[in-house]
């Protein structure tokens, strides 16, 4: 049975916690009581809510469960009910992770603006979960770089990860998910277009892999970004945009070449000028027979590289 559980109420006080697993015992409804995050890699207090108890029931049982706690509502005011119908199953769907618990996906949803206007102090926003989103998001791409770009050295693979993981790649994702429908808002917020707004969307983002990562563990949070950065990364390659961040020229064209199905490309000295004790050499880069650059150095494999750098710009263009 446990896991078919599914979470349906949280609470911070046992005692509600029993009160609810009492009124579903009435109704013929079996629950557990969780209390831990077990399923994450570390121990880690989110506004104190890991210490939170949390009522589960079997997934058959969810829908049923949830109706007979809301019409007691009045009655527990502490406690909050974990959204489990179709309203969220649309993003369920995008992000390709079913949640087991959905009280973390809403948590990760819920922008300060909505806390600042709840007065039940029972909401909590996101942004100890964009923490956390941030850390594994960064880990989780530095594992991906170092992959997928082993000609790159620390510095430019540092460079790479921060255009990756950029407010601006992060808020791309999120729209292509739809992430700004199911945003969690205060009516101000609301008013100003706060459901468009890139700072908010790139915000949640980060939560959302945080959600997934408490929720499931690293594996699901690893399995999800993969995902979502593959066409980043497959853009970073066809445009040439990995390539900004090398020193490397030569080896960045010919990954280009042989991603898009061409040969090797072919160097040739095309010139030496100047006297010998400053003489300078002129290299130019031969793809399928034409000669697509040329470039001069002070050495000829420094001609070389400048000769790839714009043989790749002009390709690239």
């Amino acid at each position: 049975m446990a896991h078919d559980l599914v979470i349906i109420f949280r609470t911070p006080s046992e005692i509600e916690a029993n009160v609810i697993r009492g009124l579903l015992e009435t109704h013929g409804i079996r629950s557990a009581l969780l209390s831990d995050n077990s399923r994450t890699a570390f121990p880690l207090v989110l506004n104190d809510q890991s210490w939170e108890r949390r009522v589960a029931v079997s997934a058959e049982h969810a829908e049923a469960a949830q109706r007979i706690i809301e019409s007691h509502r009045d009655d527990m005011p502490g406690g909050r009910v974990v959204p489990f119908g179709s309203e969220l199953e649309p993003l369920e769907q995008r992000i390709g992770y079913r949640f087991r618990d959905r009280g973390l996906l809403e948590h990760a949803l819920t922008h300060r603006s909505r806390v600042h206007e709840d007065a039940s102090g029972g909401v909590f926003d996101n942004e100890s979960m964009e923490f956390l989103g941030d850390s594994v998001l960064g880990f989780v791409i530095a594992d991906m770089l170092f992959r997928e770009f082993p000609q790159h050295n620390e510095g430019q693979k540092s460079k790479l990860k921060a255009s990756l993981v950029s407010a601006a790649s992060l808020a791309r994702l999120g729209e292509a998910i739809d992430l700004g429908t199911f945003l969690i808002l205060g009516r101000g917020e609301e008013k100003t277009g706060g459901r468009r707004k890139h700072a908010i969307i790139s915000d949640c983002y980060e939560a959302l892999i945080a959600a997934i990562y408490l929720d499931g563990g690293i594996e699901p949070a690893r399995a999800f970004i993969e995902r979502q950065f593959a066409v980043l990364i497959v853009e970073a390659r066809k445009t040439g945009a990995a390539a900004s961040f090398t020193d490397d020229w030569k080896s960045a064209l010919q990954e280009w070449l042989q991603s898009h199905g061409h040969g090797l490309p072919a160097y040739r000295l095309a010139d030496e000028i100047g006297p010998d004790h400053r003489k300078q050499f002129v290299v130019e880069v031969v793809i399928g027979g034409e000669s697509v650059a040329r470039a001069e150095g002070r050495s000829k494999k420094e001609a070389a590289q400048a000769a790839a750098r714009a043989a790749l710009e002009r390709l690239t263009a």
